[in-house]
């Protein structure tokens, strides 16, 4: 049997994975797809169809899901 736990973890364009929770301007956004951008950056497509733009350098925090083995 599996938990399931969600962890605050703060991404940026590098560990930034399609399902996590971004925070942007107090809104919550889901990502449904990424794409890199050139010089390190990623294009985010959430699944409201809006999408934001990640400079090399933005840093974010995100709700991600964990599962925890029950033993």
């Amino acid at each position: 049997m599996t938990d399931v736990v969600v962890e605050q973890v703060v991404v940026d364009p590098v560990t930034v994975r399609c399902g996590d929770q971004i925070l942007v301007g107090g809104q919550v956004f889901t990502v449904r797809d990424m794409r890199a951008l050139p010089r390190g950056g990623k294009r985010l497509d959430f699944h409201d169809g809006t999408s934001f733009t990640m400079r090399p350098t933005t840093v974010l925090w995100a709700s991600r899901p964990r599962r925890l083995r029950r033993r």
